[in-house]
């Protein structure tokens, strides 16, 4: 192709307008596609809907599907992106075309170039070396799974210091690798970071997981009742998923616990195309309510929401209600805050950006209120009524959570960091109802009627 360029000087307008096409349609058909690697520019990652969510969750269509082949297949496409616009520049200079187009071509391979370069010096300040070797995330930088996974170790860091700040201890990071069976390749492992019976709290957890193998199953019928239609090949389903979870729970019962998880799952099915999809949230769960305490956490989730689809927030703060129900108890676990899942759309590149703007709202809605409350004065009673709550919080983990229900039906996982969200005490009394006009008997109207927070 180069000798194409070197001989074409001379060639009639015509032949050097086939030649830019050429370039052109290599760019939109994908085959040396720059923005399909590095998640930017335009084409069609770059759409919104102009009204409504435009999402589709358990979808059964194309959006939520990729067609690369492994995390190394990233690096040829790369490779072919960066000699296609070597090829584009030579051509428009040849052809006189405008140099603000020259420039935009040139400057799509040094920004992810760049960013390449830059994980081994973010993975220094990570709480511990992350899962997959730096080698392998620098090879594969632009993969989506190289970029969750690089996100999930940084939101780690980022609240386990905030966390260390306010307290006043330290985190122990714990590094684990998943046992593999018969039913699993691969493997994979995570790095949970406990902070455990410390100055302001109880039990704090931390986890970050980064596993693959086949799916079992009932793993898989789980998926398949939430409307997934996956096709595996002689009745496997391999899958990578990652993520990152936390549960935090305070001594003072006037500090609320906070509960996060975001996550990136990935299926390839037989015809080696891939279902891909995010999910998570963040909510509140507060032993006393607060109204200062509510708007404040409800409105940094709702801000974060904002930057991409107004529409995001009501949405997920109502699936928010609907899933931290305890059905046998007719109450919620707490004051809610934001839920999602199967989120495949509008794009690859865009659901990304949403969970990175829902990451960087862990620290600033929560750690304010920490320092607000963490010196409050509390009696033996309302130590008791917070004993009480977590009994709720243990009843919902074990028979209604999904990633725990996920976990404990995945071969190879690790127990203790499934129940990681589980606190130290909870308490348990027979019948037990708060006397009216009392604060527990408001906290638990609210509990039981979700409300509006903003």
């Amino acid at each position: 192709m180069a000798a194409f360029v070197l001989n074409g000087l001379s060639r009639s307008a015509a032949q050097i307008a086939a030649a830019r096409q050429c370039f052109v349609s290599r760019q939109v058909s994908g085959r040396g596609n720059m923005t399909s690697f590095h998640g930017s520019g335009a084409g069609p990652w770059r759409s919104w809907p102009s009204g409504g969510t435009g999402m589709r969750f358990a979808s059964q269509g194309t959006a939520g599907r990729s067609s690369s082949s492994s995390r190394r297949g990233a690096m040829a496409l790369a490779g072919a992106a960066g000699a296609a616009v070597a090829v584009a520049v030579f051509v428009a200079d040849a052809c006189n075309l405008r140099r603000a187009e020259m420039a935009a071509s040139i400057a799509a391979v040094p920004v992810a170039k760049r960013e390449d370069d830059d994980i081994p010096k973010r993975c220094k300040g990570f709480m511990a070396p992350p899962v997959t070797e730096v080698r392998v995330l620098r090879e594969t930088g632009g993969d989506m799974c190289t970029r969750m996974e690089m996100l999930i170790m940084e939101t780690q860091a980022e609240f386990c210091r905030a966390l260390e700040k306010v307290d006043g201890g330290k985190f122990k990071a714990d590094r684990w690798q998943r046992e593999e069976g018969e039913s699993t390749w691969g493997g994979g492992g995570g790095i949970s970071c406990v902070m455990q019976d410390s100055n302001v709290f109880e039990k704090a957890g931390v986890n970050v997981s980064v596993v693959h193998g086949h799916l079992t199953e009932e793993a898989a019928k789980q998926m398949k009742s939430r409307g997934k239609v996956m096709k595996g090949k002689d009745g496997k389903l391999p899958f990578t998923a990652m993520g990152i979870s936390s549960v935090i729970h305070p001594k003072n019962p006037h500090v609320p616990t906070v509960h996060f998880n975001y996550r990136y799952f990935e299926i390839e099915e037989d015809d080696g195309s891939k279902q891909w999809w995010f999910g998570g949230g963040t909510d509140l769960t507060p032993t006393y309510v607060n109204e200062e305490d509510g708007f404040l956490f409800h409105n940094t989730l709702k801000e974060a929401c904002d930057k991409h689809d107004p529409q995001y927030y009501p949405d997920f703060k109502k699936w928010c209600d609907r899933y931290f129900y305890i059905r046998h108890r007719g109450e919620t676990r707490g004051i809610g805050g934001i839920f999602f899942d199967d989120l495949d759309s509008p794009s690859q590149e865009e659901a990304f950006s949403f969970i990175k703007s829902c990451t960087s709202t862990v620290v600033p809605c929560y750690i304010p209120l920490v320092y607000k409350h963490r010196n409050d004065a509390f009696t033996a009673e309302e130590k008791c009524w917070q004993q009480l709550r977590r009994g709720r919080y243990v009843e919902f983990n074990l028979v209604y959570d999904r990633g725990v229900k996920f976990g404990l039906a995945t071969p190879g996982s690790r127990i203790e960091s499934i129940l990681m969200s589980l606190p130290l005490t909870a308490k348990w009394e027979y019948n037990h109802e708060p006397a009216k006009g009392t604060k527990e008997a408001k906290a638990m109207e609210v509990f039981r009627t979700p409300r509006e927070w903003l």
